[in-house]
């Protein structure tokens, strides 16, 4: 699991040039599913055929990862920039910055901007002399993402992007473990999360589900001075109560705990104040969907070094390959 956890987090995926990500995706399920396909918006969907009388579930994990897009190269080859997606900008002076063409840049701020620090004072440095130069390596337009390595800590991991890879990780993990399921199930590889959560929105309406299940990273409280929040890392799947987008039907949530309980599957309870899934599209699709979310508790989300921990990773996919097994009369 952690070599497909490192290939996936490595990958360049910022929010609508996630290509690079679903090509490695369709390369790791395309031998347990029964068929993969891409749609127009990008998403990969890779289904499992139930029987006649189950239902359709969607699981959806988001491919994309926050970045950033260039706005403007002055004479001396240095770069402006917009974010693309959530970007914190305490996270981003002296950190790297690597483009689709393969070129990469240092972040840096202007003199005395550490009082005000904001989006506009900031620069990315190429190693450009002239305009000229710098677009000869990177073009007007083009998107950036972090760059860093995946570093392997034991039970602890980190990486950039782990928001979402790791909850892709989650579903391929999870498809390789299920057999001959009751339901139909549809593992959606969703695009632009970051920027919407547009592929869940466009998947949900093609596919119509009769049960939506996101599979997504969530904050944590364990750290020091942290927000208070429950939510830990290496305490078990975190299964969504609410967040910003959502508030998970009552009958999934009751599923998803008992479903822990029978299989012995660590599990923690999580309620986000703020911030949203896939789910938060998915329940809003066409007359509703009944939706909840399995969550993967993860320390410094939307940086460059997200943390998780591989055990509470295996406990999500438990859950899911758990909630794949189970007759969902009653509950949709």
């Amino acid at each position: 699991m952690k070599t497909v956890i490192q290939q996936l987090t490595e990958a360049f995926g910022p929010s609508g040039y996630e290509t690079e990500v679903t090509d490695l995706i369709k390369e790791m399920v395309e031998a347990y599913a029964d068929e993969v396909r891409t749609d127009v918006l990008g998403n990969v969907i890779a289904i499992k055929k139930g029987s006649q009388e189950g239902r359709d579930v969607m699981f959806a994990a988001h491919t994309d990862e926050i970045g950033l897009v260039v706005t403007f190269i002055d004479d001396k080859g240095f770069l402006r920039f917009a974010n693309v997606g959530g970007v914190s900008v305490s996270t981003l002076v002296g950190n790297r910055v690597r483009f689709a063409g393969g070129a990469i840049g240092v972040i840096y701020q202007e003199k005395g901007a550490w009082k005000d620090l904001t989006l506009d004072k900031l620069y990315i440095d190429i190693g450009a002399e002239t305009k000229e130069e710098a677009q000869k390596m990177v073009r007007l337009g083009e998107f950036g993402i972090f760059h860093r390595e995946f570093t392997d800590l034991g039970n602890r991991l980190i990486a950039k992007a782990m928001d979402d890879r790791i909850g892709c990780v989650v579903l391929i993990e999870a498809l390789k473990k299920i057999q001959n399921p009751k339901n139909t199930l549809y593992f959606v590889f969703t695009a632009q999360e970051e920027v919407g959560l547009r592929g869940a929105r466009t998947a949900a309406y093609g596919i119509d589900p009769d049960l939506g299940i996101a599979l997504d990273v969530t904050l944590t409280g364990d750290m020091p001075e942290a927000m208070r929040m429950e939510v830990a890392l290496g305490k078990g799947a975190a299964i969504k109560v609410k967040d910003s987008s959502l508030v998970v039907h009552p009958k999934v949530k009751d599923l998803l705990v008992q479903l822990a309980e029978e299989n012995s599957i660590p599990y923690q309870m999580e309620v986000l104040e703020r911030g949203g899934t896939d789910a938060g599209a998915i329940h809003l699709t066409k007359a509703g969907v009944p939706s909840g979310a399995i969550s993967i508790p993860t320390r410094y989300v939307h940086s460059p070094s997200e943390m998780v921990d591989i055990r509470d990773v295996q406990a999500c996919v438990d859950l899911v390959v758990a909630l794949a097994k189970v007759d969902l009369t009653g509950i949709c």
